[in-house]
């Protein structure tokens, strides 16, 4: 089994922008528009505020997702731009990014993560589900949008 590498990588690297415009290519295949209209500034990914990670197989960058700061507290991080290319899913890709995110999120002090996602990503709402989080009240950008559900876990 080939092993899925984890790098921390600024969010306006080449790479990352490679595969978050993958990211937003699928979301808009699904939804329409832009596939994620929501405001996102490179520097909310930049520890301690959080974190941006890329996956890599065969030395291939093959997923993406990243953590920002959410609320005034400073105790939740908010998941974005989690993507896995198509030619490695299944493969444990998106699993391994998850567990990283949440790691590094822990490591900067924050207690409980949060995402928004659509109804119609039923892989991502899968493990979402599989890794332990729970419904809450939509948030964010498109906290009012049909199809949009929230989740959140403890960290």
């Amino acid at each position: 089994m080939q092993e899925i590498e984890i790098h921390e990588v600024p969010f306006d690297s080449p790479v990352a922008q490679r595969l978050i415009t993958a990211a937003l290519a699928d979301l808009g295949a699904r939804y329409g528009g832009n596939g994620d209209d929501t405001p996102v500034d490179p520097s909310e990914f930049v520890p301690p505020a959080g974190a941006f990670l890329v996956a890599r197989l065969d030395g291939q960058p093959v997923g993406c997702g990243g953590w920002r700061s959410h609320g005034d507290e400073g105790d939740t991080a908010e998941l974005k731009r989690m993507y896995t290319a198509p030619q490695a899913r299944g493969r444990g890709v998106a699993r391994t990014v998850l567990a990283a995110i949440e790691g590094s999120a822990r490591e900067h002090g924050r207690k409980r993560i949060i995402l928004e996602c659509g109804d119609r990503q039923p892989e991502a709402i899968a493990l979402y589900t599989a890794a332990g989080y729970e419904r809450i009240p939509n948030f964010g950008f498109y906290a009012d949008a049909p199809g949009c559900l929230s989740f959140a876990r403890t960290l």
